[in-house]
């Protein structure tokens, strides 16, 4: 029998909102915001009917399903009344966490050629939409009036075909035209432009300045801001070769606060040093820490062993396709753009890798027609296994070559900028360690089958390697000891030219040593980036500043060649010019190979800074000292769009065009000539005119005060007045020829 509470008391004055109901309260409670995290909202599915949902919904769980699997009963994918679904749906996970996953690895996949899925937390709704931030009525966006911007290359359209130079001195940064004999001539000069150095983007377009807060990229005929990438304490930035992509590095890890938000940046950047930029849209695709020393580049007292940062640290393929970044010893990590998603989800496992390098143009390997990338990495002895280098190709990650390599002390990957070699520098020992010697195997990636050439070993240090841009020659310095950092005197070095055979059909041959220059000091070699010329230089000594310009496709007359124990090999070897400057650290080449740049920079040392500018030939053009001078960089040029049969008609044609430019030298000179007498003209009528003015305020001012002159002073005035006005003109020849047609 059920209990009666009729006759209990009752109190009259009881007060129900004085009843405390936190406990239960606190434990039934449904915190939206929390529920609401495991959700995430699916936009931009195919429109299907009813019969086809149960199929499209498989699909699209089987994706989310690589991130985080939905609970199940969790997906719900709405239909209108005609039985089609809306095109998005609704999916619960089991944590906040697994939705988050779903959202970072899920978002933009693609479902087929016309659909992207796109990924999103249900609170986003809540946090971006709420609060009168969305309106209820839908209004068409504003479409704004096209304005013309400038073009980010119009100085490649310049009628004299000069380049730029930027020159850091002091607190200014100024963009100057090169002049062939002249000053170079101002473009935009600015204090404060940069806090730390300038950089150009490698085809030109921008001009990078680091600063406390990010980076900036400028550029146009105005030279405005163009881009600006937000990130505090950056040190260190780096492009992709076609300038899709941008890096930035700190050595401080970000620190993301969401009651001061830094702007593009989010909680996913907090902790993070590097960032990977779209330039294009000014947003990051991804950020990534540095990666902790490996035990095993531990001391005995187990600290890291402190090493040089390689810098970049992300490095792209050819096209900007893919870049990889590797854990030194473990595996390289290949991620593709602009999704920035792991190559197959997985890292490429390669037991102890110390380096790889990317070939820096589409290798064209024989007999394979598919789309590919190379990069070639090594390894060193490990237990028994000996030393090894291999060629992988990308996406396949099949390894297409390998070579074993013994007695390995070091390894230098030296790919040529066409990918058609890749010379691998090897430092082997003796068994007992004590001595060194130097191999270079050349691997020749577009012949049949990769084969491998072995260049005679080196018996010295081999201390600098450089390949002829677009061609197959090298230079090499060698040393019989290793240079000691900061050593005054440092040892005697010696410099080798290489090339290959010349053969019948024109393929390049083996390689064979050309020439050997010995008791140098030379310790750095600078191509053109246009090949055949070299300068070899001595940098940052304090005893040698020489300078060497070399021509390894010299014309010798026949009884030269004749005499030439070289006839053989594609090279003809000649010494054009020596020179020297004093504290030089760096030697910078222009876009088009006519000129060469030496620098003194504050950035190394005090001492008479300034730079000098020579022609190709090593003739000096300027010297120009100036203190707390910094940086010289050449603006990079894109490449021709002239193809190589045009080009060689320029160049069977390139006398012809000489003459014209010659002609136009000569009346560029001629019209500064005729600009100095004009100024002059101009000077000396301006001057009669105002003297013609003044004799007749002269002559008024008598006539008011009742002088009047004799006929005979006016005309011996008049005489005086026209001998005074006598021009004459002395015409001087210099040159004289006759030509007989």
């Amino acid at each position: 029998m059920a209990p009666s509470y009729d006759n209990l008391p009752i109190d009259d004055d009881f007060d129900e909102s004085e009843i405390d109901f936190s406990d239960l309260q606190e434990q039934y409670e449904v915190r939206l915001e929390e529920g609401l995290d495991a959700f995430v909202v699916l936009d931009g599915l195919p429109r299907v009917p009813e019969d086809s949902k149960a199929k499209l919904q498989k699909y699209v769980i089987r994706k989310l399903t690589e991130a985080a699997k939905p609970r199940e009963d969790g997906f719900f994918m709405p239909t209108n009344d005609e039985g089609m679904t809306e095109g998005f749906a609704f999916v619960e996970f089991g944590s906040p966490a697994e939705a988050a996953a779903a959202v970072k690895k899920c978002h933009g996949v693609p479902l087929d050629k016309r659909h992207n899925m796109a990924v999103n937390k249900l609170t986003d709704i809540e946090r971006y939409g709420g609060g009168g931030r969305i309106e209820d009525e839908y209004t068409p966006p504003t479409i704004q009036p096209f304005e013309q911007k400038e073009h980010l290359r119009s100085w490649l359209g310049d009628v004299d075909g000069r380049d730029q130079m930027v020159m850091y001195r002091g607190d200014k940064v100024g963009v100057f035209w090169n002049e062939k004999e002249d000053a170079p001539e101002n473009v935009v000069d600015r204090e404060h432009w940069t806090d730390f150095f300038v950089q150009w983007s490698p085809l030109g377009t921008y001009l990078t300045s680091l600063h406390g807060q990010g980076v900036q990229l400028w550029g146009g005929k105005s030279w405005h801001r163009q881009k600006r990438f937000a990130h505090p304490g950056v040190n260190l930035v780096d492009y992709s070769p076609n300038e899709k992509y941008l890096v930035t590095w700190s050595h401080r890890p970000l620190q993301v606060d969401e009651n001061h938000p830094v702007p593009t940046l989010s909680l996913e950047e907090d902790g993070k040093n590097y960032i990977i930029w779209d330039i294009a849209t000014g947003k990051p695709l991804r950020s990534f820490v540095t990666l902790d020393v490996p035990s095993s580049q531990m001391d005995d007292a187990g600290q890291p062993i402190k090493k040089k940062m390689q810098w970049p640290t992300f490095k792209w393929s050819s096209d900007d396709k893919y870049v990889a970044r590797m854990t030194q010893g473990q595996s390289i990590s290949v991620y593709e753009t602009p999704r920035m998603n792991l190559l197959e989800k997985t890292s490429i496992k390669i037991e102890g890798v110390m380096d790889f390098e990317w070939a820096p143009a589409l290798p064209r390997r024989d007999g394979v027609k598919t789309y590919e990338q190379l990069f070639c990495y090594w390894t060193p002895e490990l237990g028994s296994n000996p030393a090894k280098v291999g060629l992988m190709s990308v996406p396949s990650k099949e390894v297409v070559r390998t070579r074993n390599l013994f007695n390995v002390s070091d390894a230098k990957l030296h790919w040529q900028s066409e990918a058609a070699y890749v010379c691998v520098k090897v430092d082997r020992h003796s068994k007992s360690k004590k001595s060194l010697a130097t191999n270079l195997e050349i691997f020749r990636v577009r012949e049949k089958g990769v084969p491998v050439e072995v260049v005679e070993a080196i018996k010295e240090t081999v201390i600098n390697f450089a390949w002829e841009p677009k061609g197959n020659r090298f230079v090499l310095i060698t040393t019989g000891e290793i240079p000691a950092a900061g050593v005054a005197v440092p040892p005697k070095t010696s410099v080798s030219f290489f090339a290959p055979e010349r053969t019948k059909s024109g393929i390049p041959g083996n390689f064979h040593h050309v020439r050997t220059v010995d008791k140098k000091n030379s310790n750095a070699i600078f191509w053109s980036p246009k090949g055949r010329f070299v300068v070899v230089a001595t940098l940052q000594s304090q005893q040698s500043f020489d300078l060497d310009f070399w021509d390894l496709s010299f014309e010798k007359s026949k009884e030269e060649k004749d005499k030439d124990s070289d006839k053989d090999l594609m090279c003809s070897l000649q010494l054009m010019n020596t020179g020297d400057h004093y504290g030089v650290t760096d030697v910078e080449w222009d876009p088009t190979g006519r000129y060469v740049a030496t620098v003194a920079s504050a950035f190394r040392h005090g001492m008479e800074n300034g730079y000098h500018i020579y022609d190709f030939k090593g003739t000096l053009l300027r010297e120009e000292p100036v203190e707390r001078f910094k940086q010289f960089l050449w603006r990079p040029r894109p490449a021709t769009l002239l193809s190589k049969e045009e080009q060689s008609e320029i160049r069977r044609n390139l006398r012809n065009y000489s003459r014209i430019f010659d002609e136009q030298d000569l009346a560029k000179k001629n019209t500064a000539n005729r600009a100095v007498v004009e100024a002059r003209r101009r000077q000396l009528e301006e001057w009669l005119a105002w003297r013609e003015r003044a004799i007749e305020e002269v002559r008024e001012d008598e006539e008011d005060m009742g002088i009047d002159h004799s006929e005979e002073e006016k005309k011996e005035q008049e005489e005086e007045r026209k001998g005074e006005e006598i021009e004459e003109v002395v015409e001087e020849i210099i040159d004289e020829t006759e030509e007989v047609a």
